[in-house]
């Protein structure tokens, strides 16, 4: 079937956070659709240790200036459910805890101000202990992140994707399905679904499955996605394809990598997607060997103050003279160099040429005029 002859219904819209602590952030319909990142290490004593809170809650704020919209925190046991309700109190950005297997972990993280809980109800157990997470959620007004993957199929719909009678995709599609249907029946609408495996094609046809059949607000990712470059290309593939039909009310790129490489490659994504407008937009040269300036240092140095910058421009870093100036030409501000001289340009036009050991400081001050 042709991309043209699909149709994917508009995800109803709702907000998480905006309980008097944490910032309101809107999810589906209208809303630009946000980004996410996990947290990658774990949060056992952070409740005792105001020195480790502290440097979570800085690291966090650090997380929001480049673009991160909602943090994941994994919550195994009960101490690490008291540590994230800490942090929840130290930031306004909103926080979701990430259960699995012991509903009274998500019943703990109630307790503090979080603004989601993400559960599989595949392997919370009975029913009953769903009920018991949903209705302490509807309480407190507390959304909830279905989370589906290939590892926990229902028995029943596993067998058939072994007897090749269902593809994996659509055993997703139809596991959340399911998950889905108990939710309509408790009356709780403020649901987040997502259907991850770590194959681009599965992703994809297990999220447009759906798409067409509910309008449930789909947060979107590819599962154990691999390394640095492997995740970005399978992520890339996947999102691009979702996110031009419509589909996906919120992302996350998972890596094998550090949460700003999540941040930064979502940003992208979705920039290029024309899904996220303004901001701060960096190209630079790969570098070759006429380099007379260290490109990847510099932007090293410059990515994330770059991308924290409440600007609308494109910033050009450029490894030579020759070309750095025609080929940036359309930047904002764009700086190149060779032969221990930098040049800092604008619209193609060189403004200065300076020693290259005050290209930091002269950038930074050509960077303020704009």
């Amino acid at each position: 079937m042709n991309t043209t002859e699909k149709k994917f219904l508009k995800p109803r819209t709702f907000f998480i956070g905006g309980n008097g602590h944490t910032e309101r952030v809107g999810i589906g319909g209208d809303e630009r659709v946000t980004i996410q990142t996990m947290w990658k290490e774990g949060i056992i004593g952070v409740k005792d240790d105001k020195a480790r809170l502290d440097a979570i809650a800085s690291k966090i704020a650090e997380l929001k200036t480049i673009g991160c919209d909602i943090i994941r925190f994994a919550v195994p046991d009960m101490e690490s459910a008291e540590s994230f309700i800490e942090i929840c109190k130290a930031t306004s950005m909103p926080l979701v805890a990430d259960i699995h297997f012991d509903y009274r972990l998500a019943l703990k993280c109630l307790e503090g101000p979080v603004a989601a809980i993400r559960i599989n109800p595949g392997n919370i157990g009975s029913r009953e202990r769903v009920e018991a997470v949903v209705n302490g959620c509807k309480e407190k007004g507390v959304a909830i992140r279905i989370g589906v993957n290939t590892g926990s199929l229902p028995k029943d719909l596993e067998a058939k994707v072994e007897a090749g009678e269902m593809s994996r995709a659509v055993a997703l599609a139809e596991t959340a399905a399911r998950e889905v249907a108990i939710f309509d029946e408790l009356n709780f609408r403020d649901v987040v679904v997502s259907m991850k495996a770590s194959s681009v094609e599965e992703t994809i046809e297990a999220n447009e499955a759906f798409a067409s059949k509910y309008d449930i607000p789909l947060h979107i990712g590819v599962t154990e996605a691999g390394p640095l470059i492997t995740g970005i290309v399978k992520s890339t593939l996947a999102f691009s394809t979702l996110l031009k039909e419509g589909i996906g009310s919120t992302i996350r790129v998972s890596l094998s990598s550090t949460p700003e490489n999540e941040i930064i490659t979502g940003r992208e994504i979705l920039h290029e997607c024309g899904k996220r407008a303004g901001g701060v937009t960096i190209v630079s040269c790969p570098r070759c060997g006429r380099i007379g300036f260290d490109v990847h240092s510099f932007v090293d140095r410059w990515q994330k103050k770059l991308l924290a910058m409440d600007k609308n421009i494109t910033v050009a870093v450029m490894g030579c003279i020759v070309n750095g100036p025609g080929e940036g030409k359309h930047a904002d501000i764009g700086i190149a160099g060779g032969d221990g001289k930098a040049l800092i340009f604008k619209k193609g036009k060189i403004i200065r040429t300076i020693d290259a050991k005050d290209a930091d400081r002269v950038f930074s001050e050509e960077l303020e005029t704009l």
